[in-house]
């Protein structure tokens, strides 16, 4: 049962990187994109403003911020994908339709009871999602949707109905079951989200003061991510009272943001507003620099650092990746989604490191930013402004980069924490290197005892999980002639055959020879 248990998870974590890994390139392209067309970029870099150059930056951010703007969608279909066992198009299919039924089953909670917001709808984690105006659960509601789906599809594939009913019998009754499944759970979320939201603001006093406040705001605004509430915790800040009131030249300006705009775009470093900016900009760009500059890249090198020395080579490329991401565009959910679900434990670590290491800004007078943490801001808002006292940043970064890196380093380690690159150590044969998959793939057949004895044949990120009828007849010799660096059965009649990164087309060319 344990051993189940374990076994689902780790493909629950797989099933996440689909998603993950459309996020960090496109991210990458998205942050680049959007720092390009700023206008204060465009003033330190003139020709940046050639009118042909603008338009494909701008159309270039548009076209991947539809990425972005749908992440739950892409979890839908990369947990549908990755959990179900049987009709994975048919799990897809209905992910999509079941995240729809989540979106207005709580649209049509919000109406009945009063609650749908007609303004500053993201202060009630509310948001518009695919046209409809729902709660905005971010990545949450769409692994729930594709969990429910996976599970309807395995459960009720063959489903045999009534013979007056019979067209919607077999897979047909999938999205069906999915979509009636899916409305309690529409229906209960809003009670939860609705206590998570005024509890923030409840709270939000706290994240104003002077000495732990700034701390608080960074924990808290992690362990957020994962369900989006943090962009209530923002906008809250940002906005409106709770991020404080500020006179500025005998006029009032209320929120974080509304201050900031004034004093950096209009007044400047030599007015005596200026104080207020290493406060205000610890909880904009000051704060998110100290995460994409230096934790990310810690946790990034702290992992390729643990991954095995075989799987180094791949790891590099996907690890470097989603440190660019944040490094060049401020978008670090694919480095945080790529262990949050795998590693939960280590996620609330590293948030609450991210409080711990962050209230050091309240010391250091620190003014290096506006509302992003790119290494393009850091050049504008810190190297080109003065009295910013950059350095003070580079010095708490590096503090930052070496408690993460060791951290993570250790953690990693003493709990084999399966983060990229962690993978089970793949030993290539010279088939595996000379990408000889149709031999490699008779091998297997023939010692998994015949096309006759493969129920299912499926894989994850490094080995093939297939169905047997009967696993006695199993030649595992045979199969490590075949260049697998690891065989094993988790359970009766179902074996594992490890193969690394090539065992997606080991997988493909198995399914042609038994065919």
């Amino acid at each position: 049962m344990l051993a189940r248990m374990k076994d689902g998870v780790q493909t629950f974590g797989r099933s996440l990187l689909l998603p993950i890994a459309v996020l960090a390139p496109i991210g990458l392209i998205l942050g680049l994109s959007g720092a390009l067309a700023q206008d204060y970029m465009i003033d330190k870099m003139p020709f940046l403003g050639n009118e042909i150059l603008q338009t494909i930056i701008k159309n270039l951010r548009a076209i991947t911020e539809v990425v972005f703007n749908n992440i739950p969608l892409l979890f839908a279909m990369g947990v549908a994908y990755g959990m179900s066992k049987k009709e994975k198009g048919i799990a897809v299919f209905s992910s999509v339709l079941g995240y729809l039924t989540l979106l207005i089953v709580m649209n049509v909670w919000l109406t009945v009871t009063n609650n749908l917001s007609t303004k500053n709808i993201t202060e009630t984690g509310q948001g518009i999602i695919l046209g409809i105006q729902s709660l905005d659960t971010q990545a949450v509601g769409g692994i729930i949707a594709g969990l429910v789906a996976a599970k309807v599809t395995d459960r009720f594939y063959k489903l045999e109905l009534p013979l007056a009913f019979a067209f919607f019998s077999g897979k047909k009754s999938v999205p069906i079951i999915t979509f009636l499944a899916v409305i309690p759970i529409g229906l209960f979320i809003p009670f939860i989200w609705e206590a998570l939201t005024k509890f923030l603001i409840s709270i939000s006093a706290i994240f104003m003061n002077p000495y732990y406040g700034v701390g608080i705001y960074w924990f808290v605004e992690k362990l957020c991510i994962p369900f989006g509430l943090h962009h209530v915790l923002n906008e809250l800040l940002r906005l409106t009272a709770a991020g404080g009131t500020y006179t500025i030249d005998g006029q009032e300006y209320t929120g974080i943001l509304n201050a900031v705009n004034k004093i950096l775009f209009q007044l400047g470093p030599n007015h005596e507003s200026w104080s207020l900016m290493p406060t205000l900009t610890s909880y904009l760009g000051t704060g998110q620099m100290l995460g994409t500059l230096f934790r990310i890249p810690a946790i990034g090198l702290a992992m390729y650092h643990t991954a095995y020395k075989s799987n180094k080579q791949i790891a590099k490329g996907t690890i470097l990746t989603l440190v660019l991401t944040a490094f060049l565009g401020n978008v670090t959910e694919p480095m945080e989604f790529s262990f949050l679900f795998i590693a939960p434990q280590l996620y609330f670590v590293y948030a609450l490191l991210s409080g711990l290491t962050a209230l050091p800004l309240n010391l250091l007078d620190i003014t290096t930013s506006y509302i992003r943490g790119t290494i393009f801001d850091f050049g504008i808002f810190g190297l080109l402004y003065d009295k910013t006292n950059w350095i003070h940043l580079i010095i708490l970064g590096l503090f930052n980069f070496i408690v993460f890196y060791f951290v993570f380093k250790f953690i990693i380690i003493k709990f084999n924490l399966r983060t990229p690159g962690r993978e089970e150590e793949v030993k290539n044969s010279t088939l595996l290197k000379e990408k000889k998959y149709k031999e490699i793939a008779v091998i297997l057949v023939d010692a998994l005892g015949g096309k006759a004895n493969l129920k299912n044949v499926d894989n994850c990120i490094t080995r093939l999980r297939i169905d047997l009828n009967d696993q006695d007849v199993v030649d595992m010799e045979k199969i490590k002639d075949a260049g697998a660096s690891g065989v094993f059965f988790p359970q009766k009649n179902h074996i594992h055959i490890v193969f690394g990164p090539h065992v997606e087309f080991v997988k493909n060319a198995i399914g042609e020879v038994a065919s």
